[in-house]
C-alpha cells in the first residue's frame, strides 16, 4: 500500500478524513432489507394475525376511498386519530381493500423508522458498528413488535417512525446544521401536531425534543422558524381541533377515561406488569404471549441502561469540551448560521447529550405512565403495546454499553498498575458484551417464535376465507356475531357481509359502527356467526329447534328457519 504523502500525515487528527465505512454500512443494507423482507414475509402468510380492531381501520379506509365516510377517529371513540386509513385509502382505491392492501403503509412506516433511527444513532454517536448493531436489532421482531409495527390498528406504527424523526429534526435544528432550517422546523411542528391527533403515548417523545429545540433554539424559534413550527403543530392537529370545536368534545376527557387508571387493580400487580413483565414483552424480548422467566432478564437491566444513559449525557452536558464528540457532528456544526454553531464540536456534544436526556427522559415517562394504569396490572401480555415507543430510546440505552465494550484504556489519572481497577475494568467490559449478547441473543429467541406461529396464523386466516365463501354462497348479508368476529368479517367481505354485534347472551354487542347494526336489525332473516367452541356458539345451540346450523370448518352459521 502507498504511504501517505507527508502533507497529510502532518495534518492533525481533527482534519483527517476518517475511514471509510463501506463495511458496517454494507452490513447495516443487508440487516435493513432483511429487516422489511421478514415483515414483508409475514404479511404474504397473513402474520401477524389480523382482527377486528385492524378491521374496524380497515373500514374506514374503504369509506374514505369511496367518499362515504371521512372518519377523524377509530369508529366508537372519540379519540386516538385514523392517519393509517387516510394512508391506506388511495391504495385501496387502486387495489382494492384486503388487509395486505392495509399494511403496507406500516411496513413503509416501520422501514422509514429503521432509517431515520440509523441516522439518529450516526448524529449521536458517529459509530457505524454500533449504527449496524442497533439496526440489526430493529430488524429482528418478536410476536408483540411484529404486531405493534404492521397491525393497523390505530397509532402504533406511525408513533415510532414520528418519533425518531422528531429527535433528528429536534437534534439539527438545536445543533445548527446548515440548510432547510425552516422547512425543518415546519417538518417538526408537523409531526407533533399529528401526533396529538393520532395517540397521546407518544408524546413523552414530543414533548422531551421539544424541550432540546426551546433550550438550544429558542432564539430561532422567536421568528420565523417558530411561527411555522407552531403553523405545521396547528395544521398536523387539525383534525382533532376542528372536531372538537364542532362537536364541543375534549379529547383529552375521553384520553383519560380509555387509561383505565382509577379501575381496580393492585399495585403489586401494576408494578409486575409496568417494570418486570411489560418492558420485556413490548421491546421484543419475549415469546408469542407469554414471558419465559430467563427472558425477564431485560427487568433487571433496563433501570441500570436508564441510569448509566442518564449519567453519560449528563456528564457530557456539563463537560462537552472533555467529552468525546460524534463523528461528523463537528464539521456539520462548524460551518451552520444556527445556534452552537460558533461552538463547534463542544455545541454538538451538548445537544447529543440533551437529546440523550430528552429520550431517557421520555422512556421513563412512558413506562411510568403505563405502570400506573390499570392495564399494566389486568393485561399486561396484550397492553405491553403501549411501551412500543421505548424502540425510539434504543440506540441511547444501548451506547454506554457499547463504549463500555469498546474501551481498551483505564480511565484518565488511573495508574495502570493499579491491578484493582484493570480487574474491574475488565469486568465491566465482560458485563457490557454479555447485555448485547442477550439482547441479540433473546430477540432472536423471541423472532423463532413468531416466525414459529405462521402456519398456525396463515391455516386461521385460509378457514375465515372459506367462511366468507360459504356465506356469500349461501346468499347471506346480515348475521350477528361477537365483538372480535364481526368488523373482520365485514372487511374481509368488503361489505357484502354485513355483522352486529351482540354478546354471549345474544345481547347487543359494542358496534363501532353503528349503522351495521341498523342494517342488521332491518334485515329479514339475519343469520347468526360464532366461532367453533365459543359460549356464543353453546348459547345457539340450545336454540336449534328454531334454527338451521352448517359448519365451516372452525366456524358455525345458523339460519332461521324458513
Amino acid at each position: 500500500m502507498r504511504a501517505l504523502p507527508a502533507t497529510l500525515r502532518t495534518l492533525p487528527d481533527s482534519l483527517r478524513l476518517p475511514r471509510s465505512p463501506r463495511l458496517p454500512v454494507l452490513l447495516t443494507v443487508l440487516a435493513f432489507l432483511a429487516g422489511v423482507g421478514y415483515r414483508l414475509g409475514l404479511m404474504l402468510f397473513d402474520a401477524p394475525p389480523t382482527n377486528s380492531d385492524e378491521a374496524t381501520m380497515g373500514l374506514a379506509a374503504l369509506h374514505i376511498s369511496r367518499g362515504q365516510e371521512f372518519p377523524v377517529w377509530f369508529y366508537g371513540q372519540s379519540y386516538m386519530g385514523t392517519l393509517e386509513a387516510w394512508l391506506a385509502a388511495p391504495l385501496f382505491a387502486v387495489a382494492g381493500p384486503s388487509t395486505f392492501v392495509l399494511r403496507l403503509p406500516t411496513l413503509a412506516m416501520y422501514a422509514l423508522f429503521v432509517l431515520l433511527i440509523w441516522r439518529l444513532t450516526l448524529r449521536l454517536t458517529g459509530d457505524h458498528w454500533f449504527a449496524l448493531l442497533v439496526v440489526g436489532l430493529l430488524a429482528l421482531g418478536s410476536d408483540r413488535i411484529v404486531k405493534n409495527q404492521l397491525i393497523a390498528g390505530g397509532g402504533y406504527p406511525e408513533m415510532n417512525v414520528a418519533g425518531a424523526a422528531l429527535a433528528l429534526l429536534a437534534y439539527d435544528l438545536a445543533v445548527g446544521r446548515p440548510g432547510r432550517r425552516l422547512p425543518r422546523a415546519t417538518a417538526w411542528g408537523l409531526l407533533a401536531g399529528l401526533m396529538v391527533w393520532v395517540d397521546p403515548l407518544v408524546l413523552p417523545y414530543v414533548a422531551g425534543t421539544g424541550l432540546v429545540l426551546i433550550a438550544f433554539g429558542w432564539r430561532e424559534l422567536r421568528g420565523r422558524a417558530g411561527g411555522l413550527l407552531t403553523l405545521g403543530a396547528l395544521v398536523g392537529a387539525a383534525p382533532l381541533l376542528v372536531d372538537s370545536l364542532v362537536t364541543s368534545r375534549n379529547p383529552l376527557t375521553a384520553v383519560l377515561t380509555a387509561s383505565g387508571a382509577e379501575q381496580p387493580a393492585g399495585w403489586l400487580d401494576r408494578l409486575y406488569g409496568g417494570l418486570v413483565l411489560g418492558p420485556a414483552l413490548g421491546m421484543g424480548f419475549c415469546d408469542p404471549g407469554r414471558c419465559a422467566g430467563w427472558q425477564l432478564w431485560w427487568a433487571v437491566a433496563l433501570p441500570v441502561l436508564l441510569a448509566a444513559a442518564t449519567l453519560t449525557a449528563w456528564h457530557t452536558l456539563r463537560h462537552p469540551l472533555t467529552s468525546p464528540t460524534p463523528a461528523g457532528t463537528a464539521t456539520a456544526a462548524s460551518g451552520a448560521a444556527g445556534p452552537g454553531a460558533a461552538a463547534g464540536g463542544g455545541a454538538a456534544a451538548r445537544v447529543g447529550a440533551a437529546v440523550t436526556l430528552a429520550l431517557v427522559g421520555a422512556a421513563v415517562a412512558t413506562i411510568a405512565a403505563y405502570t400506573v394504569s390499570s392495564a399494566a396490572g389486568r393485561t399486561p401480555v396484550e397492553s405491553s403495546r403501549y411501551l412500543s415507543c421505548l424502540l425510539i430510546s434504543v440506540p441511547v440505552l444501548l451506547w454506554p454499553v457499547w463504549r463500555a465494550t469498546r474501551r481498551r484504556r483505564l480511565p484518565t489519572g488511573v495508574a495502570a498498575d493499579h491491578r484493582l481497577t484493570r480487574q474491574l475494568a475488565a469486568a465491566v467490559r465482560v458485563a457490557a458484551v454479555l447485555v448485547l449478547t442477550a439482547a441479540l441473543g433473546t430477540a432472536i429467541v423471541a423472532t423463532a417464535g413468531a416466525v414459529g406461529r405462521v402456519p398456525a396464523v396463515h391455516a386461521d386466516e385460509g378457514r375465515h376465507t372459506a367462511l366468507v365463501a360459504a356465506l356469500r354462497e349461501q346468499g347471506v348479508r346480515h348475521v350477528y356475531g361477537t365483538y372480535w368476529t364481526c368488523n373482520r368479517l365485514t372487511f374481509a367481505s368488503g361489505e357484502d357481509v354485513i355483522c352486529a354485534v351482540v354478546d354471549d347472551e345474544l345481547r347487543p354487542g359494542h358496534d363501532r359502527y353503528r349503522p351495521y347494526r341498523t342494517a342488521v336489525h332491518a334485515a329479514v332473516g339475519a343469520a347468526w356467526v360464532a366461532p367453533d367452541g365459543s359460549p356464543l356458539a353453546a348459547r345457539l345451540d340450545q336454540r336449534l329447534d328454531s334454527l338451521d346450523r352448517f359448519t365451516v370448518d372452525g366456524w358455525h352459521v345458523y339460519l332461521p328457519h324458513g
